[in-house]
Parts: C-alpha cells; structure tokens; sequence
C-alpha cells in the first residue's frame, strides 16, 4: 500500500481485534478474529490492528494463520509497547514476537505522560525517550514501518508540555512515520483536542497533504461520550489518520465509532477514507460483527442502527414520503442502511400507506380501509400491542383487515401441565401440553413436552400441523420475552410476549398480549407460524391463508 494521499485522503486504522477486544464481554476466538479482519478488508479498511503477538496464545496464532489467509489490500498491523526500562531492545523476547510476526506495519506506543513514566514505570524521563527511540530503531533496522502511538498524550502534554513534545521528537528521530496522539483517559473535550494537535502540527511543520514526512493520527477514548467528536476535530486540523473501532467497542467506555467516524468524514466534510462504492458496505460490516461478537446491535446507532432511519410520528412519514429530506440528514442506501416507517399509537394514514407499500400492498389514502386498519391498530396498542416491534403481526393484521386473512385451523382448546422437580444442581422444569385444533373440517389432538410450558404448547401445535403444512418442520424459535404492562395489577396483570422466529434465512418477530402469559404465548406463536408460511408461499392466499387470535 502506498503512502501518497490525495489532498484530502484520511486513513482509517481499525483497532477492534485488539482495543475493541477488551471490551468488557467480548472474548474473541482466532476464527473470529479472522472473521472480521477478512471483512474489514472487503469494507476497504486500509490499515486493520491484529493485536499483540507474544501477549498470548491467540494471537501468535492469529498473525502465523493471516499468512495463510492474506488479506486482499488491507496491512494488517501488529502493536506492542516499547522495550522495558533498562533492558536492551535486541533481547527483548517481546520485540523479538513481534518482527516474528512479519508484519510490515508495527504500532509501538510509548509513554507521553511524565506521571506515568515515573509512577507506572519506575524510571527516570531520559530512560523512556531512550526506550521509545532505542524500540523504533531496532524495528526499522529489520525493515519495519512504524507507526508511534503517543499514550495518554494530552494529559501529558497539559501537565508538561516541553516532555511530552520531546517524546515525539525522540520517535521521528528514530524513524516513525506516524505520530498518533492518543486519548488515553477519554477525558479530553473536541476543542482542546483541536488545539493540541494544531500545535503539533505546526511544532512538526507537518503537512497533511504532502507525499512525505512525518504525518499525524489521533486514536480518542469515549469516556466523555466525544470520540467520534474528537476525531473529527484532530482532522480538520491536521490528522490524517483516524485510529477507531467497528461500533465504538473498547475498555470501560468505547473507542471512537468507526461506523460515525467515516460517513461523517466522507459524506459531511468531503474526506476520502473509502471508496464511495464500499461505503455501502458499512451497515452490513457493523452488523455482521456483532453477530461474531454476539452483541445485540444497538437500534438507535447513528448510521448503521436499525433505527437510525425509521420514522414513526405521522407528520414525519408524511413528510419524508414527499421529499426524505424532510427528516433525513443523508440517504440511508449509500452506508448501506434503509429507511424504516414504523407502526404504533403515533401514526397516522401515511404510515399506514407506506408500511402496506413495503409488503406490496398498495393502498390509497382515500380508501377507508386505510383509516379502518390506522383505528384499529391504535385500538390494539391501547390494549399493550406495540407492532413498531412486531412488524410480522402487523402485516398480518393489515391482511386481515382487507378480508385476505383465512383461518388455517381452528383451535378447540388446549391445557399444559408443568412438574417442578427439585434435581441435584437445579429445579427443574419438565412440561407437557395438549392441544386440540380443526384442520379442514377433521379434528386432531396432539401432546407434546417441552423444557416449559410456551416450549411444550409450541411443539404440540407444530406437531398438529406439519402434517397438513410440512414448511413448519424448518421454523423454529429463536427469542420469547415476556413484559408485564402493569406492574401495579400484580398477578393479574396483562402480559405482552414477543416472539421471534426463523427458517434459517431469515426472522420475524410477532406478539401476543392478554392476561394469561399462555395464551398471550399462543397467540405469538400461532401468529409467527402463519407469518413463516406466508413467507414461504409468497402470498397469503396460497397458504389456505390466515390464523384469527383466539
């Protein structure tokens, strides 16, 4: 990869593998980390931290396993700390792990604060200098590229500015090729960030568009909920690197946004950090790392969250149908997100019309049918529905209102049972449910168990109607919360239950809501099975069509 920036290239270093990674729950294994490197560089992430070879098992493993499985133009970053206080840079086995590694790119970060020099290492300041230079050099002697990560720079520089500068110097002096001011503590407000690093920049003379030289990057902390503020502001004066992480992951609170970072670069101040046909890969990229992460996706994450698009008062989608500029600050296609029109208590006709629209359902505005399903639907939500969570049963309920929904089968009745049996560890819940429903005119009772009771009542339905719909045997649950809507009613308190289905490919969430948390259960259940045969099929009708809420 060659250094010759366009006058307003900004390079993105993507840190999750390592600073995200020490995000409190994420424990990533060597075939995630792959994972995700892999996906950064399809994103066209240019320079993609690994970790820290020889600070454990995984990631020795992971450098050496990258060597069969290169990245496509991505460099692939190893990092580590300068050498240790008073031993000698060419036997220092860590260092020694690192050139092992055979990355052309290594990230040393080093001491910028005198407090921590004297009370976190031990040493004196003319012995971290000469650990920072002494570090580089050996790395530079073996052909490596270095990029110099200035730890806790900004606390350093406010309590002793002359040092701090001087560390700095000691790394281009020995050969780094970036110096990047990091924000250790996250404490450091946008408009301090900016003039520290003008001040830097004009202490280096460094010239952000120029071939050669010296070139500047900030790496910020969101302990102050400003990192992705913080990053903006260093580029406008002067950075041309951004270090950061796929959805802001990192110790105690995050790191810069990466997924923020880059649209309000690219798409606000006219930065070039990828190119514009993989900008749309960036929502699909975030969301696949959570899944590898297992972490719920944040919906209301800017850009990329679900909901980051979505629009639910009726004015707004009024608006938005006429001109999305109304209530959008960009077009959610270009990262790769969508706009969403959402269903509750809130919306109005227009709602209702483009939410049929995306189901294929054309409907005019001056239809009454429109306002019959918009009264109804708000009906429902008084009655704790919440379909904005539930799009499944909505569509569902908006083929009911048109008279396309037919009754599947019947139900004649059902009952469960459920043993608590005391075991050696636990109490244990053993359930058995019995259901009775009319398929075409015929009767069928079945009975299965389950580890509970919405388990056993949804394996005795699937039991009654593969024979009749065999799609059914490929769905499956995969989520079932419960809420009670009114904590003061106690026990007799209405219960809303939402469930998530799969086939596989794709999920779909419905609801139920009723008193009795079994047949709110039922009907989530029932509601989702008829959902996935309605996928299936392609049109409602087809399926013999719809289940009524019983």
């Amino acid at each position: 990869m060659s250094l010759n920036p366009k006058n307003n290239r900004v390079w993105i270093y993507d840190t999750t593998l390592r600073d995200g990674s020490q995000q409190e729950g994420i424990s990533l294994s060597v075939e995630d980390k792959l994972k995700i490197a892999h996906k950064l560089d399809q994103l066209g992430i240019p320079f993609i931290e690994g970790g820290w070879p020889g600070a454990n098992p995984k990631d020795v493993q992971f450098f050496w396993q990258l060597k069969e499985e290169p990245l496509s133009q991505a460099e692939i970053v190893a990092f580590c700390s300068t050498r240790r206080p008073n031993h000698s840079a060419e036997n220092d086995p860590m260092l020694q792990a690192i050139l092992s590694a055979g990355t052309r790119w290594v990230t040393i970060f080093g001491k910028s604060w005198d407090l921590h020099v004297t009370e976190g290492l031990k040493t004196t300041l003319e012995e971290n200098c000469a650990m920072i230079r002494d570090t580089i050099a050996l790395l530079r002697s073996q052909g490596r590229r270095v990029i110099y990560d200035a730890e806790h720079w900004f606390d350093g520089y406010h309590s002793n500015p002359e040092y701090a500068l001087k560390t700095l110097e000691t790394a281009v002096e020995a050969g780094a090729e970036w110096l990047v001011l990091c924000d250790t503590n996250g404490g450091t407000l946008p408009h301090n960030v900016g003039e520290v690093v003008q001040t830097v920049t004009q202490h280096f003379e460094i010239n952000p568009s120029a071939e050669y030289g010296v070139k500047l990057g900030i790496h910020t902390h969101n302990d102050s909920d400003t990192a992705v503020a913080s990053s903006l502001v260093a580029v406008e004066h002067g950075s041309t690197m951004v270090q950061g992480t796929m959805n802001g992951y990192g110790e105690r609170c995050g790191n810069a946004n990466l997924c923020s970072v880059i649209p309000n670069l690219q798409l606000k101040l006219n930065y070039s950090c990828l190119e514009p046909e993989n900008l749309a890969k960036l929502a699909p990229t975030s969301h696949l790392i959570n899944e590898i992460v297992n972490f719920a996706p944040n919906p209301h994450a800017p850009f990329v969250g679900r909901s980051a698009f979505a629009h639910k008062g009726g004015i707004h989608v009024s608006a938005v149908e006429r001109n999305p500029l109304t209530y959008e600050h960009i077009d959610p296609t270009v990262i790769g997100n969508e706009r969403r029109i959402v269903i509750s208590d809130q919306a109005g006709i227009s709602n209702i019309v483009a939410k049929a629209r995306a189901f294929g359902i054309d409907l005019d505005k001056k239809d009454p049918t429109c306002r019959d399903i918009l009264q109804r639907t708000k009906e429902l939500e008084n009655q704790g529905y919440q379909f904005e969570v539930a799009e499944a049963s909505f569509e569902l309920l908006v083929y009911e209102m048109l008279e396309q929904r037919q009754e599947m089968f019947q139900l004649k009745g059902f009952q469960v049972n459920c043993d608590m049996l005391r075991g050696e560890e636990a109490l244990l819940s053993d359930a058995v449910a019995t259901i009775k429903v009319c398929v075409n005119g015929k009767d069928i009772l079945e009975a299965a168990e389950g580890n509970g009771p919405v388990s056993a009542l949804d394996a005795a339905l699937r039991k009654a109607l593969v024979q009749f719909y065999p799609e059914i045997a490929a769905f499956y649950l995969t989520d079932y919360k419960v809420r009670i809507l009114d904590s003061t009613a106690g026990t007799d308190a209405t219960t809303r239950v939402l469930v998530e289905s799969s086939d596989g490919k794709q999920r779909w969430t419905t609801i139920g809501v009723s008193p009795n948390i079994l047949d709110a259960s039922y009907q989530a259940v029932v509601a989702g099975i008829e959902y996935g045969l309605l996928q299936v099929k392609g049109n409602l009708k087809e399926v013999s069509p719809a289940l009524k809420q019983s």
